[in-house]
Order: C-alpha cells, then sequence, then structure tokens
C-alpha cells in the first residue's frame, strides 16, 4: 500500500520539483553571489542598454521583459520546442539583439532541462525551483560542434540564470555577469 501512495504522489509532482533538494549544494561561490547581485547587475545593464541601445532594440528588450512574472504550476508543461534568441545588455556593447533560434526543453525524469539547439553559440542545463514564479537555471555554454560541457566542469563555461514565465507561451532567462562581453544576457524563449 505504501508504495502504492507514493507512486502516486510522484505522478502528482511536477518533474520540476523532483530536482530541487540539490541546488544549494550544486552552486560554486562565484554563482552565489553572481545571483544574490543580479537586482543591481539587472539595472546597472538595463540602464545602459536603454540609454546607448538603438531605439529598435530597446523595443526588442522591452517587449521580451514585458509581463508580470507567472506562476509555475502544474498547468504549466514546457516540454517541446521554442523559438530563442538572446539579447545581451551592458558591457562591452551596450545592446546587441540577436535573431531566432531553435531551442527545446524536456523532462529527462528529474525535471526539465533546456537546449539550445542552433547558432553558434549553445547552451544546456536543467532548470530548478527557487519559487512559485522564479526557477534557476544551471547549465554550461558550448560552441556548435562541441560536446556539451556540465555544470561546474569549466568555470568560464559555468552559467546561472533566473527563469521567469512573462506571458503564456514566453519564458526570460536573465544571466547575470556571464563570462564575457556584457553585464546581463536575457534569453527569450518563445511558441
Amino acid at each position: 500500500m505504501r508504495s502504492l501512495v507514493m507512486a502516486v504522489l510522484l505522478l502528482c509532482v511536477s518533474p520540476l520539483l523532483r530536482a530541487d533538494g540539490e541546488l544549494p549544494s550544486l552552486l560554486t561561490s562565484a554563482d552565489k553571489t553572481r545571483l544574490e547581485s543580479l537586482g543591481a547587475t539587472r539595472e546597472e545593464a538595463l540602464a545602459a542598454a536603454r540609454s546607448a541601445g538603438d531605439a529598435a532594440d530597446v523595443a526588442v528588450l522591452d517587449a521580451a521583459l514585458a509581463g508580470d512574472a507567472l506562476p509555475f504550476d502544474e498547468r504549466f508543461d514546457p516540454a517541446g520546442e521554442w523559438r530563442c534568441r538572446v539579447i545581451k545588455t551592458g558591457g562591452t556593447v551596450p545592446l546587441v539583439v540577436y535573431g531566432w533560434f531553435r531551442c527545446r526543453i524536456s523532462d529527462d525524469g528529474a525535471g526539465w532541462m533546456l537546449r539550445k539547439l542552433s547558432g553558434s553559440q549553445r547552451t544546456q542545463g536543467r532548470f530548478y525551483t527557487q519559487d512559485d514564479t522564479r526557477l534557476v537555471y544551471v547549465g554550461a555554454g558550448f560552441i556548435a560542434g562541441e560536446s556539451a560541457s556540465k555544470y561546474g566542469k569549466d568555470p568560464g563555461r559555468d552559467q546561472l540564470a533566473i527563469a521567469t514565465r512573462r506571458a503564456e507561451k514566453r519564458l526570460v532567462l536573465e544571466f547575470p555577469r556571464p563570462a564575457v562581453e556584457s553585464l546581463l544576457d536575457v534569453m527569450v524563449l518563445e511558441r
């Protein structure tokens, strides 16, 4: 009977929640600091982008960030294909908006995994619950043609982001202080 109850409970819990326990011990101290300073980093990067970026690019950035954070609940299923783009803010160039590429979110049995499938700069990693409206993305960047790396193997490739659901079919990942070029990378996923 206990096994049956446990099986039913596991079916009722979203795949995302099964990965919660790993996050605090998984992050490097540098990434814990980056996560804690996201608000200040975001403010500085967006101010630079909005003050010196091309007006059309600023409009793309503002549209990507529009909306309040919606809950990640059992009605939301992110699995499947997404179009995705990266917007680099602050840093060496105040604002760069890239075109659309392909991304996929899948459930590997331990939670949701993200993989950017096209473009020269790629990412692959896992989502962890921070609260009802925010997920933490922990992954690693790699170049097309290379094997995907894992978080923790190379600090220069480690990636960390806060993900929010800004509309029914739009996710936004904010990467504070990535290893190169910008102060804040914004990855937008849309269906």
